[in-house]
């Protein structure tokens, strides 16, 4: 496990991109990639499957998707761990949209981002039931008048 001086160096960039995203200030998050990035989104930004390749793919995306999607909430996936191999640091994050929540990954190369994965979980008021919010299903074994095929 790396220490936490490797994480807050991923999360210093993901919480300057948040903070560009959040005040609608595209030239300050394009400025936090690299010159040759990549940005493949999954339905989350684009509601489509998209890739942006390079800085001025991302710009336009964000200046027709950004008022409408208001991305918030961006922060390092709970219980992920951020790694650093071959001078890359990547790690799990996740984020909101004002319609859905968000997972994704986020590769940074000398301190910006040079990959970014988005992609949608969930549409916020239609999640999934998981745990007691799950359907109980069918009821197992005999009983008088019990339904057949």
């Amino acid at each position: 496990m790396l220490d936490k001086a490797t994480a807050k160096k991923l999360s210093d960039v993901l919480d300057q991109f948040s903070a560009a995203l959040a005040v609608g200030d595209i030239d300050g998050a394009v400025g936090s990639f690299q010159e040759d990035c990549y940005w493949r989104d999954l339905v989350t930004f684009t509601w489509n499957i998209k890739t942006m390749e390079g800085r001025d793919q991302v710009r336009d995306m964000l200046m027709s998707q950004l008022a409408k999607i208001k991305p918030s909430n961006w922060a390092l996936a709970t219980g992920e761990d951020v790694t650093e191999s071959d001078g890359l640091l990547e790690g799990w994050i996740s984020f909101e949209t004002e319609v859905a929540r968000g997972f994704g990954h986020i590769r940074l190369k000398n301190g910006k981002i040079w990959t970014l994965l988005t992609t949608m979980v969930e549409l916020k008021g239609h999640q999934e039931p998981a745990g007691f919010a799950r359907p109980l299903g069918a009821k197992h074994g005999h009983g008088k008048n019990r339904p057949t095929w």
